[in-house]
């Protein structure tokens, strides 16, 4: 028989299952501002670690709003398909956005391949223009920015690529692709542990390759750049 394996609960888990419970109570309502981390890592008797973990995760998660500089806000619209006891929003639209990131892995294989071997002056200009407003994000911790730069970037790829038609389709999905750039980066930072220099270095790395005019390489590291996202999220929605 093989052995029962009990999960149990980490320090970070409980802190944001109490949190949101505080929430549902109206303790925090929508749009409030929660207490400074060094508050919360004195009131739930945890280290300051837990608590940034905590709150990284309720942000990936659509419950939290962290404005670097400017402290920790309850969200205004609240996820609605999540109960208050702790369920992960994100991770119950595990099946759409994975959908949308294998259209993703389809189109920005072709995009990137035909972008290393098409690319004039004018779009590594622009490509390295978007990475220099990505660092400046990253400098000045403005997420807003930095998803904004991400998007474009992915868009410059597919103007580079001299297709019109990969062009047209890649506008099509840029909306949807920006709701969930947003959205995948934080699940990336979170699950991954990662951070934004490592993610901008993986940005630079799809650079390099198309401005060396190597298609195969483009083609690698654009497909291990969206892997990531992908591989947590069929680890939390096993079925898909």
């Amino acid at each position: 028989m093989n052995p029962m394996r009990i999960e149990t609960e980490k320090g970070h888990e409980i802190v944001g299952r109490i949190i949101l419970e505080k929430i549902a109570e109206g303790v925090w309502p929508p749009g409030s501002r929660l207490p400074s981390v060094v508050d919360l890592s004195t009131q739930f008797g945890v280290g300051r670690s837990t608590i940034r973990e905590a709150l990284s995760a309720l942000k990936a998660t659509g419950w939290l709003d962290i404005r670097h500089g400017g402290g920790t806000f309850v969200k205004k619209e609240l996820p609605s398909d999540s109960d208050p006891a702790g369920g992960v929003p994100l991770f119950q639209r595990a099946q759409s956005i994975l959908e949308l990131l294998e259209v993703r892995h389809i189109l920005e294989a072709g995009t990137v391949a035909y972008a290393a071997e098409r690319r004039t002056e004018e779009d590594l200009q622009q490509l390295s223009d978007i990475l220099n407003s990505m660092e400046l994000a990253l400098r000045d911790q403005d997420t807003a920015a930095g998803e904004r730069a991400d998007a474009a970037f992915h868009a410059a790829i597919a103007q580079a690529s001299r297709n019109s038609l990969l062009s047209q389709l890649m506008d099509s999905l840029s909306q949807r692709f920006s709701e969930t750039i947003g959205q995948t980066r934080e699940l990336w930072f979170y699950r991954e542990q990662a951070t934004a220099e490592r993610l901008l270095e993986e940005h630079r790395s799809i650079y390099q390759a198309i401005a060396e005019g190597s298609p195969a390489e483009a083609v690698r590291r654009i497909r291990e750049h969206l892997a990531k996202v992908e591989s947590v999220l069929r680890e939390e929605h096993p079925s898909s």
